[in-house]
């Protein structure tokens, strides 16, 4: 039972760490279609109105501010509430490895200066010998302080969980070389809200590779307890943005074919775990995303060719990447109130994709569900103070833990056809074991 309610948007917004309107908070819709937010001669300009335009990802912390004694804080013993994630279902263990990169050939647009752009990315792959490899925590303790804080929690209310991640235990290399899934998360949001999908894709062996957009990012810990916040400048438009991010990926792909010759791309020469460079599959590449995060893969995909299957998770497009041709397979999967019928967007890249494609839509689900705050916040409900009703409009009516069984369904199904070549009949129409998805036709 939740004890109390929060009385106005604005505390919503608060607890939840996003950005909503009034009317959303309320549950009031016009009645009208959503607008698309997407028009060629606005296209970086969304609506705000819209569920899954980008504003509602993960909102800046300007609302929110975080003093220096809540990341102290971070370091001390927990006693509260323990968050718990979704087991990997797929028949490997997990092993997982961060990584500090540095590219020097870029500045980073988001601070003064000429600082070169810095990223940090967590690899998981599919690991043997996890005995002595302790587990990853879902974000490191300075960081994740950070991101209770401005929520309005602490590190003594709330344990974040630990990973399926060993950290450096051996790759497994029975498996040969591994296809490579790159993932790119929402506004402002962290690479571990893509935790649940990335380690179980690792249990089924591939190498995924979640990757940070440092102050794009609300919070970013390097090594040193150093902590990078989001300083993108208000009014910065989409387009700009996911080209940034896009230039980011290529940066990660490049080192990821660093690491298959035998190189070690960590500024600080961090030790890679066994049988990593023999592991690298930079043949077989792909790359999905979360809202923004997702709207990257096609921005991605224009930039860099390696990228050989992209999939959108509830993303809506900006700029001129989806008006362009584009002959790799890519899959769109949406929640239960947008497709490419309320959204123009999509509209535009479907018919601009010229290899295999597939719309997707799971029902019951919402823009957030697709991220891992689908099963986090509602262990934390009572103590973010959030009613059912409250829940359910945010995260959908689906159960937390099936709507994270079906999305990791169906993306293990289109990148296991596309990279790996076997088929799946769960992308051929309605499937009896998923009556949640519904194709777009």
């Amino acid at each position: 039972m939740i004890a109390r309610a929060v009385g106005s948007a604005g505390a919503l917004a608060v607890a939840l760490g996003v950005g909503i309107t009034p009317a959303m908070a309320a549950g009031k819709t016009s009645g009208k279609p959503a607008a698309t937010g997407f028009s060629p001669d606005k296209p970086d300009r969304p609506d705000q109105h819209t569920p899954w335009a980008p504003e509602n990802d993960e909102a800046p912390l300007h609302h929110k501010p975080v003093h220096p004694d809540a990341l102290a804080s971070g370091r001390t013993a927990p006693t509260g509430l323990q968050l718990n994630m979704p087991a990997p279902t797929g028949q490997y263990s997990v092993g997982m490895v961060g990584l500090h990169l540095v590219d020097k050939s870029r500045t980073d647009p988001y601070v003064p200066g000429s600082k070169p752009r810095e990223l940090m990315v967590s690899l998981w792959y599919p690991a043997t010998a996890t005995s002595g490899h302790y587990q990853a925590p879902w974000m490191p303790s300075v960081s994740g302080a950070h991101f209770l804080a401005s929520r309005g929690l602490s590190p003594q209310q709330v344990t974040l969980p630990r990973t399926a991640g060993h950290v450096l235990a051996p790759v497994n290399t029975k498996l040969g070389k591994l296809p490579v899934l790159l993932y790119s998360t929402g506004l402002h949001s962290d690479r571990a809200m893509g935790t649940a999908l990335a380690q179980d894709l690792a249990s089924r062996g591939y190498l995924v590779v979640t990757v940070d957009h440092t102050h794009d990012a609300n919070e970013v810990q390097f090594p040193g307890n150093r902590l990078e916040v989001n300083t993108m400048p208000a009014g910065s438009h989409s387009s700009d943005t996911l080209k940034v991010r896009a230039a980011d990926i290529r940066f990660v792909i490049n080192q990821l074919g660093t690491i298959s010759r035998g190189g070690n791309p960590d500024v600080g020469h961090a030790t890679l775990p066994s049988g990593l460079s023999t592991s690298v599959d930079t043949s077989r590449i792909g790359m999905f995303g979360w809202s923004l995060g997702g709207a990257a893969v096609d921005t991605a995909m224009q930039l860099d060719h390696r990228i050989a299957a992209g999939a959108n998770l509830d993303g809506q497009f900006f700029g001129t990447a989806p008006s362009k041709d584009l002959d790799r397979p890519f899959m769109l999967f949406s929640s239960g109130t947008h497709n490419r019928n309320n959204d123009g967007s999509w509209r535009t890249l479907w018919s601009h994709l010229k290899g295999y494609r597939v719309d997707v839509q799971l029902h019951g689900a919402a823009h957030l569900s697709f991220s891992d705050n689908e099963w986090m916040v509602p262990q934390e409900a009572g103590l973010l103070g959030l009613s059912q009703a409250q829940l359910q409009q945010q995260y959908g009516t689906i159960d937390p833990s099936r709507a994270v069984a079906v999305q990791r369904a169906y993306l293990a199904a289109f990148f296991d056809q596309e990279l790996r070549h076997r088929h799946s009949t769960l992308l051929d129409g309605p499937d009896n074991r998923y009556p949640e998805i519904s194709f777009v036709r």
